[in-house]
């Protein structure tokens, strides 16, 4: 097996693994978002803990020998640097804004159902600017994809207002950061696009915070709050160093169709620890695998990523 084979079943497996980490994600940040009261303070406090983790793991990766495979990458002209901040703000920090404002102004299932037609989006970016190829399977697979997650939310109707808007602009720019980072793991680790997206991007948010919030909202953040943004914030940074992580070794659209099945985990979870039936859901449940194992199969079975020209 030839090491861009072996690269990509190794991208798909870690595509996986960050579908699953974003299953468990949803569901805690359920949780965490009701401890803090307001998202937007809630958002940054994670995401700090999330920059902190992943500029940690950098630095420990970087001391023991492995900077510029997968340790510190220093970006070595303007356009890197601009790629990097780019990542922080479609990334890290202005959608996550939106989302969560977006989140307060329409339904749970309505938001799920646009967040996850993120593969779309990154599809449509994906063919011209990073020269993949998108076949008939590729496009049955999808829409398979996101007819199970409609499904999942109990069906989907066209709802527009100002909520929702937010909420596909949010989609619509981690869609085209995902095409950004891609094109900057070409010469950069994994870890050094997460940790500036984290990192440079939770300043942004910080800032923010402090102007639309008041000081009192920040320092009044006690230890039951923060055990839930730490929780949070751990799976966030486990999420982040895993996805690009998949993102640097396999095509971008098979790696964002992947993350789907994320849903899964998160009604498993619904099922096992709140009590939820699963019986509505069954059908939008083995559509999403179905989809996702016909992407892993097209994945596996057709061409190795193309290379990535080094962003000068």
């Amino acid at each position: 097996m030839s090491l861009r084979v072996k690269n990509r079943g190794t991208g798909l497996a870690l595509a996986l693994a960050a579908a699953v980490i974003s299953g468990f994600a949803v569901f805690t940040n359920s949780y965490g978002v009701r401890a803090f009261g307001d998202a937007t303070v809630y958002t940054t406090a994670k995401n700090l803990v999330a920059a902190i983790v992943l500029g940690a793991v950098l630095v420990a990766v970087s001391w023991r020998g492995r900077r510029g495979r997968e340790g510190f990458t220093r970006p070595r002209n303007l356009a890197q640097w601009a790629g990097l901040g780019a990542v922080a703000i479609i990334g890290g920090s202005v959608p996550f804004i939106l989302f969560f404002k977006g989140l307060a102004e329409t339904s749970a299932a309505n938001a799920a159902f646009i967040q996850k037609t993120l593969v779309v989006w990154v599809a449509l970016l994906a063919v011209p600017f990073l020269r993949e190829r998108v076949g008939l399977w590729h496009v049955a697979a999808i829409a398979v994809l996101v007819w199970g997650q409609a499904l999942l939310g109990g069906g989907y109707s066209i709802r527009l207002g100002t909520g929702p808007a937010m909420i596909f602009i949010a989609t619509l720019m981690w869609a085209v950061e995902t095409i950004v980072a891609r094109r900057l793991l070409g010469s950069l680790s994994a870890l050094t696009v997460g940790t500036a997206r984290m990192g440079l991007g939770v300043l942004i948010l910080i800032g923010y915070t402090l102007v639309t919030t008041k000081w009192s909202a920040l320092t009044a953040i006690g230890w039951h709050q923060w055990s839930w943004a730490i929780a949070t914030g751990l799976i966030l940074a486990a999420y982040v160093a895993t996805w690009y992580a998949a993102l640097a070794r396999a095509w971008a659209i098979d790696v964002t169709a992947i993350l789907v099945p994320g849903a899964i985990i998160t009604a498993l979870l619904q099922a096992g620890v709140q009590g939820k039936t699963l019986a509505p859901h069954w059908p939008g449940l083995l559509l999403i695998a179905a989809g996702a194992a016909a992407i892993g199969l097209a994945a596996l079975r057709g061409r190795p990523a193309p290379a990535l020209a080094e962003v000068r």
